[in-house]
């Protein structure tokens, strides 16, 4: 390799420089000894007999290097800054599923006929993430918890108001009830989930409703889904007393037997529903639901006389989905 003939007329004399340790370097070896720039140490900078225009390009070169060296954490710091906000951006958008249709339900608890109402339901869930899975007879709610496959949150529920021509004789009017409460579920891996809600009247009879089930969920992400289930329910004594109770006033006016109802399981039947992706934004939906009567709830002569021990629920709904 060709020496720099610059340095075979370097000479230092003796150099107190920290870095230098105090020794004098007279070769190209030992010059490289002393760790400066680029090979040169520090202090052979100073004092070099270098020619003027190469000191003065030695001298740049060591004043870029050092600068650029604590430029460094800076730029650090700004990449990190812009970084942050890029991470979030990168989470997948929301897509937003609409549900809207039409159902029939059973009049009141315990009626022989239906009536016709609304069906809407509303999902949302990130990029290609399937959407939840929620049986079309539980009730309005959404997640506060979803971890390890528990999922709780609040739960409301209407149920049907019942008159007395409704029933063909001089019944009292039971008002709407509107229930509130809680539900959880537990997935038992992502084909079997347990379901149950607790809710309490506000309105009318103030009593409690306990609903238990299951549900087996056969999919293809969002473009197919069915699902099959069974049912159960208890209520207590003020939930059952408002439906299923014949006072003797009442006795009196419709010339039903007294009759007190009182806590317990009133029903038990099942679920199935079904999803179907028609388009990349358009679905369809639809359930099918039966339950049969027990206990006092079944033995009321209300129901024997006027209504049906066996109820039956239906839906169908069309849906479309926004975003991606």
């Amino acid at each position: 390799m060709r020496r720099d003939p610059h340095l075979r007329t370097a000479r230092f004399s003796y150099c107190a420089a920290d870095e230098c340790h105090g020794f004098r370097a007279t070769s190209r070896r030992e010059v490289t000894q002393c760790g400066g720039t680029q090979g040169l140490p520090a202090c052979y900078l100073e004092h070099t007999t270098l020619p003027r225009g190469l000191r003065t390009k030695a001298r740049e070169a060591r004043t870029l290097i050092v600068s650029k060296f604590y430029q460094l954490p800076v730029a650090a710091a700004i990449a990190a800054l812009f970084a942050a906000p890029a991470s979030a951006e990168d989470k997948e958008p929301w897509r937003y599923r609409v549900g809207a249709g039409a159902q029939v339900k059973p009049q009141y608890p315990g009626a022989d006929d239906v009536s016709v109402l609304p069906m809407f339901d509303i999902d949302r869930t990130r990029g290609d993430e399937p959407f939840e899975f929620e049986a079309a007879d539980d009730s309005f709610g959404f997640n506060l918890v979803n971890s390890g496959g528990f999922e709780f949150g609040p739960a409301v529920s209407l149920v049907g108001k019942r008159k007395s021509k409704e029933v063909g004789t001089a019944t009292p009017n039971v008002d709407r009830i509107i229930e509130v409460g809680a539900f959880a579920n537990y997935w038992l891996g992502e084909n079997f989930r347990l379901h149950s809600e607790v809710r309490r009247g506000v309105t009318g009879h103030e009593g409690w409703e306990v609903d238990g089930g299951a549900d087996v969920v056969w999919r293809d992400g969002d473009k197919w889904l069915v699902s099959l289930g069974p049912r159960v329910t208890w209520a207590d004594h003020k939930f059952h007393d408002a439906y299923f109770s014949v006072t003797p006033a009442t006795s009196l006016a419709t010339g039903l037997p007294v009759y007190e109802a009182n806590g317990g399981l009133e029903s038990y039947g099942a679920t199935a529903s079904g999803e179907l992706a028609l388009t990349q934004r358009w679905g369809l939906s639809l359930y099918a639901k039966y339950e049969r009567l027990t206990g006092d709830a079944a033995d009321s002569p209300i129901v024997r006389q006027y209504g049906s021990r066996d109820q039956f629920s239906g839906g169908l709904a069309l849906s479309y989905t926004f975003g991606r």
